[in-house]
């Protein structure tokens, strides 16, 4: 899919191009290819004498490899977005082509952006240049404010995590909880651990990727003092995750307390009931091999004296364990 974006009376608009006559008729500071097939990549590099790398989204790129800026002037961005799926959360590796000297647009550069599936901060972006006029005016500017929705949407993400954790705790934390509530909480913290962490790394690829803007000394003073901004709100993050994954694992420790705890009850049933049965086992082992002749044979009470001292050998270590409270 190829979209392009162009500003007029200070708002970004959209337009999906379905041929290479459609791309001619206008003029945008914006190209996003969302999973292009070769036909749409071939009408980039005519219209606008761009090629696009076969390995622009290639996850082993290496890290020193992904910020860099090409002799013709070029600036080659490799960001990762994050995507807060309940059933697959993942990063989306984009990556940016900022095209300040174009031949084809004259005045203006363009910020080409190419990846595989729809990634929820450039829908984020479009909605606020909709809605706020002024907010985008060239190419760089569409750049850095898809890194500020970015760093936006980590912290909305973060707090959700918080209002889930909450909830999980007061689940863990309640004294009737059954082994089958604590295993659901056990995967939800699983979740959000790996999500802060996902988060986590999201944010230190962002801040490397303002910060290599800032050093390629293309961003003009108001634009320096943005990415300054984007910075702050990306440090201000760090605590929130630490906290977070202090969090989780205390709740990590105290829902498999709590499950060990429900694990020791059971065996403590079983162990209580083993040394209870234990003496009357023994009178009836006794009753049953000591004996030359068979005394209920001889002697009336046998049986009923045998079975009263099995009882009471049972009764007495039961009536101990509730006077010492570990049947409770």
């Amino acid at each position: 899919m190829l979209n392009v974006f162009t500003l007029a009376n200070g708002r970004l608009f959209q337009e999906e191009i379905e041929s290479l006559e459609e791309l001619a008729r206008f003029k945008p500071i914006w190209v996003d290819l969302e999973d292009p097939t070769p036909e749409e990549r071939r009408w980039v590099k005519q219209h606008f004498g761009l090629s696009i790398p076969e390995d622009a989204m290639d996850e082993d790129i290496e890290e020193s490899a992904r910020f860099f800026e090409e002799d013709n002037g070029e600036l080659h961005v490799r960001s990762d977005f994050l995507i807060d799926d309940d059933e697959d959360p993942r990063a989306v590796r984009v990556a940016f082509i900022l095209n300040e000297h174009n031949e084809t647009l004259k005045s203006q550069g363009v910020l080409f952006s190419i990846h595989d599936e729809d990634v929820p901060v450039f829908r984020l972006l479009r909605m606020r240049a909709r809605r706020m006029p002024g907010l985008i005016e060239n190419a760089k500017d569409v750049l850095l404010m898809l890194f500020d929705a970015d760093a936006e949407y980590c912290a909305d993400t973060l707090e959700d995590i918080y209002d889930e954790i909450e909830t999980v705790s007061k689940q863990v934390l309640n004294s009737n909880a059954s082994d089958n509530l604590l295993s659901e909480a056990l995967s939800a913290i699983a979740r959000h651990e790996d999500m802060s962490g996902r988060i986590r790394r999201n944010v230190m690829d962002t801040r490397r990727a303002v910060s290599f803007m800032m050093r390629s000394r293309l961003l003009s003073a108001e634009q320096f003092e943005d990415a300054r901004q984007i910075l702050r709100d990306l440090d201000s993050l760090d605590s929130h995750t630490a906290f977070l994954f202090d969090k989780i694992n205390f709740l990590m420790d105290a829902t498999v307390g709590f499950i060990n705890i429900n694990q020791n009850k059971i065996i403590k049933i079983f162990s209580v009931a083993s040394v209870s049965l234990l003496p009357p086992t023994l009178v009836a082992s006794s009753y049953g091999m000591n004996f030359d002749f068979m005394p209920e044979l001889k002697w009336h009470y046998g049986y009923p004296l045998a079975l009263a001292l099995m009882v009471l050998s049972a009764v007495l270590p039961m009536l101990y364990f509730r006077k010492r409270g570990w049947l409770r």
